[in-house]
């Protein structure tokens, strides 16, 4: 049996590591909530201290610096907005090539409802500018995404490659993220939002052509 003496550190770090945990949790929702209330570049490391009781030094006891959080919360973004893609498209049926465009398409408009009902933390994620190299967990967080447009793709398009198919991935993805983008900006030129998911639609089943 372990002795009492050796089980007492144990149980403190558990406890340390809990406390972190959840202050880390807690940072990342009030991050996320003034965003959303004030966007990104009224962000700032002493409010954020303030929101979660603790002084500003503590901040940085739990993250490294402000793009460390912020990557933080760009994934969360991304990976909520890839449980979306599963939960609404993951069953539709791609056995054939009609099948895996309407599946695309679906994938689409999963993709403009996210950004329009997280519009800010959508943006977020692409105005975010870190001084450093990204780290390897935060690339894949955004190329998992993929997946949900390069498998109906494959079906679509079976003669390319993996690079290929990776590139037409990418490709078709910055047409939508594109057309949304400028849509839900509202600019000059923006496809009007109340047609935004016909176009994409249309865009979606034009490129698969």
């Amino acid at each position: 049996m372990e002795p009492l003496q050796n089980k007492a550190p144990h149980k403190a770090s558990t406890r340390t590591q809990d406390r972190r945990q959840a202050q880390l949790e807690a940072l990342i929702a009030a991050a996320e909530k003034r965003i959303c209330d004030n966007g990104l570049l009224s962000l700032k490391a002493r409010d954020l201290a303030a929101d979660i009781g603790i002084a500003l030094g503590g901040l940085y006891n739990i993250v490294d610096d402000m793009d460390a959080l912020l990557l933080l919360v760009s994934s969360r973004t991304l990976n909520r907005l890839g449980d979306s893609a599963a939960e609404r498209t993951g069953h539709l049926p791609m056995a054939t090539r009609e099948e895996a465009i309407e599946r695309l398409v679906a994938v689409a408009h999963t993709y403009l409802d996210f950004a329009r009902k997280n519009l800010p933390l959508w943006r977020m994620v692409f105005e975010l500018r870190v001084d450093s190299p990204l780290p390897d967990w935060a690339a894949q967080d955004q190329l998992r995404l993929f997946r949900h447009i390069a498998e109906p793709l494959k079906v679509i398009m079976p003669n390319l490659d993996t690079i290929a198919l990776t590139v037409r991935a990418r490709t078709l993805f910055a047409a939508v993220h594109g057309i949304i983008s400028i849509g839900l900006e509202e600019r000059l030129i923006a496809v009007p939002a109340q047609k935004l998911a016909d176009e994409i639609a249309w865009l979606t089943r034009a490129a698969c052509r």
